[in-house]
């Protein structure tokens, strides 16, 4: 393993907001009806993944930080691993089963506020590895949200609490606006911390 790889892995999963914040940051939120998609494009944040440690880019990075195991190629590609889904509760075994998730997706900042920033302002929301917008799920599950809110897709119910903290820091933080059926469902989610 390389030096940087070292520090790699001393790297973890921002946590998010506690459940008592994140109740009150949900109330500090502004309500707001979803803007259009007119002019999304994914390549608006990301035409790339963000250099970030020598020749490791943000998606490595996360790919590194969210593995239980790992070995890594000399450009910090993931070469093999053992990686755990939070999202649906799989482990597996294979860098190609595996998509690093923007928790709050692209799409729904873009029309819950990120429209209105710079095209340099999406590219470091796309590529946060300080608050807990990056994870590494299963490809399956990141198939399956899509460009989602937790209106109509959610994890399994025992990452509710988590998830429910993690989008309420995410959009807290970027102030981003909730719209009134994301933030019922959102409260619902929060139900689920002990």
């Amino acid at each position: 393993m390389i030096a940087w790889s070292l520090m790699l892995i001393t790297l973890l999963l921002p946590e998010p907001t506690s459940a008592a914040n994140a109740r009150s940051e949900l109330k500090e939120l502004t309500v707001a009806p979803a803007g259009s998609l007119d002019g999304y494009s994914h390549l608006r944040f990301m035409p790339e993944w963000a250099e970030e440690v020598g020749m490791c880019d943000s998606r490595e990075i996360v790919l590194h930080r969210d593995a239980t195991e790992i070995t890594t190629g000399w450009d910090c590609s993931a070469i093999q691993g053992t990686w755990y889904s939070r999202y649906d509760g799989k482990t597996l075994h294979s860098e190609a089963e595996i998509d690093v998730d923007h928790l709050v997706p692209l799409s729904n900042a873009w029309r819950s506020g990120a429209r209105a920033w710079t095209d340099a302002q999406r590219y470091s929301f796309a590529n946060d590895l300080i608050r807990p917008e990056l994870i590494a799920v299963s490809e399956s599950a990141n198939l399956d949200k899509g460009g989602r809110s937790p209106i109509s897709w959610r994890p399994r119910k025992d990452y509710w609490c988590t998830y429910a903290r993690a989008w309420i820091t995410v959009k807290h933080h970027y102030r981003l606006t909730v719209t009134e059926n994301e933030k019922r469902a959102l409260a619902e989610m929060l139900g689920a911390c002990a």
